[in-house]
Formats: structure tokens, sequence, C-alpha cells
């Protein structure tokens, strides 16, 4: 009978933490080595990549039971991205730095169709004068779902079938290009693009965490 005395409390839902691994976390920084970027950067895609990069936000794509890519999305239009087969450092097996290039909208359902049909796989991918080559045996792009967590703690997901392309620099050093055609649904509406990114490897000497 005392009942409406009692606090009414609803329980807590538990929402599940960006993931972190070398370091590397949601509001974090990071710095990319200075001596190595000046050196390699004529002769790549990227220019201008900032040394000192905020972590803005993380996505995770699940590629099965044990292996994920976690990305780490910064203030300078770029991500670092980790491959692992784990949850510990020792599971890490790459890591790549990649930059946007460009993102083009696909308006139509019919543009959509043929960009996933004929555009995405290609044998080679042009960019800037240079020819890179396809690196999966895939005929078709390889489909995966990203889950996101933004700094204001939403959380969203985006649908993505990607196809991989690289090309030797030089000192066995290979700059990749990731083409990846993005659909997600916002308020019961697809919206799509065309997204290119070109990256290359990181080894552990190549940044160094301050924050």
């Amino acid at each position: 009978m005392f009942n409406w005395f009692k606090k009414k409390t609803t329980p807590e839902v538990s929402v599940p933490k960006s993931p972190e691994i070398l370091g590397l976390r949601l509001g974090g920084a990071f710095e990319l080595d200075d001596l190595k970027l000046r050196l390699i950067e004529p002769d790549l895609v990227i220019e201008g990549a900032s040394r000192t990069q905020l972590i803005k936000a993380v996505g995770v794509v699940q590629l099965d039971e044990q292996t994920r890519l976690i990305r780490y999305y910064t203030d300078d239009e770029g991500f670092i991205q980790v491959l692992t087969q784990g949850e510990t450092e020792a599971d890490v097996s790459e890591v790549k730095l990649y930059y946007f290039y460009d993102t083009k909208p696909i308006d139509t359902e019919s543009e959509w169709k043929h960009l996933l049909h004929n555009q995405i796989v290609q044998p080679t991918w042009e960019l800037e004068g240079h020819t890179f080559d396809k690196v999966w045996d895939n005929s078709k792009p390889v489909a995966m779902t990203e889950k996101t967590w933004l700094e204001n703690g939403s959380i969203s997901e985006t649908d993505q079938f990607v196809m991989i392309y690289e090309r030797e620099v030089g000192n066995d050093i290979y700059e990749s290009v990731l083409v990846s055609g993005e659909e997600k649904i916002i308020h019961n509406r697809a919206e799509r693009c065309l997204s290119t990114s070109t990256g290359i490897n990181l080894s552990p000497t190549d940044f160094k965490l301050i924050g």
C-alpha cells in the first residue's frame, strides 16, 4: 500500500563500448612518424597527412567469429584500420592508414545495381595516373556491415560492398585503394555512395600514442 512512496526505477540498458586495441581509442590521439611520411609521401596519392590526429569515431566490421576490422576515424579525413584475429595485441595481423580520396552519391536504384555488378570489381583501378591491381579473387564485391561509435554516444550501421586494389611504390612499400559501395538506411530511406580511399601499411614504429 506504500508503493507510491518508492522511487520508480528503470533497468539500465547496457550499451556496448567501442573497442580499443594497440592503445587506440575513441577520443584518443596519435602521432605519425614525420620522417617516414616525408620520405614516401611524394610517391603516394596521399598528400598533406597531418602528423597529429584525433580519433573522432570507431567502426567495427565482424568478418567472422574471430576476425575483425577496427577502424579509428580521425579529424584529418582518414582512419587507421586494424585487422585482428582476436582481442589482444598479439592477434593483430595488419595495420593500415587510409585517407578518403573521393565520395560520390548514388541517387537511383539502377545506378546502385550497376555499381555493385559492374563498377566496383575491375581487373585494375586507375587513380591519378597510377594502376592498382585487384588484390582479391572475388568476381563480386565483398559484403560487410560496419557498426560505428561516435563521440556523442550514438551508434550507426552501414552496409558496405568492397574491393581492394594495390600497387608497389618501391622499397617494399605498397599503396592500396579501398573501393566501397556504401548504403545506410536513414528514416526508412537508403542513402548510398561510392567511397574511394587510399592507404599504406603502418608498422609499430610508424605511430605513437599521445592521448
